[in-house]
């Protein structure tokens, strides 16, 4: 698996989808997190986004060798302060002790880490801790193709902005909300659910 993604690194910051879903997703964070994960970061995205409210630290994870090569380049320019570590390593579990984060965020893989990554996000999570994740549509979202042997099966691909939403409430988080983030992008429509919950 970690080849598939190593050789989608050249060209991942083409999809300009991407970069979209994480403005959002952090726009649902609250500012000044001591510490901000941002778990299977791919070339970084939701982490460069983040430094607008201003962390005491952020952590990049993504067990793609090359998507944090990417994002370590990027980060020269991006990130001249050095607020954002890199890590290549899994994103579940996510290599943080139990409690130590403010916020923990995944942008569009949640399907290929499976219902235990929201497991593991509240147990990284401190009480009050903010998660923001998005994940697409069962309407739009297939398990087909070459990696649909690698994605796990315990986690339901949701139907609507509540069913995303109730992902993060069966893995014990309280307040979860649902919103729709939509783009036209390359003469196509492109969407997913984006969620916000409390730990």
């Amino acid at each position: 698996m970690t080849s598939i993604f190593d050789e989608k690194a050249a060209s991942y910051d083409d999809d300009l989808f991407h970069p979209l879903v994480a403005d959002t997703l952090i726009s649902l964070l609250p500012p000044r997190p001591a510490l901000l994960v941002d778990a299977a970061t791919g070339t970084g995205a939701a982490a460069f986004a983040s430094l607008r409210l201003s962390p005491s630290s952020v952590l990049g994870v993504d067990f793609s060798t090359l998507m944090i090569e990417r994002a370590r380049a990027k980060a020269t320019s991006l990130d001249p302060a050095g607020v954002i570590s890199w890590q290549v390593g899994p994103a579940v579990p996510l290599p943080v002790a139990d409690g130590a984060a403010d916020a923990v965020v995944c942008a569009s893989a949640l399907h290929f880490l499976g219902a235990t990554a929201l497991t593991d996000w509240a147990r990284v999570l401190r009480p009050g801790g903010v998660l923001a994740f998005s994940i697409s549509s069962s309407a739009r979202f297939k398990r087909d193709g070459p990696m649909a042997e690698l994605m796990p099966r315990d986690l339901r691909i949701p139907g609507s902005e509540q069913e995303a939403a109730a992902l993060a409430t069966a893995a014990g988080f309280s307040s979860a909300e649902g919103q729709t983030v939509k783009a036209h992008l390359g003469g196509r429509e492109r969407s997913v659910f984006a969620v916000r919950a409390v730990r």
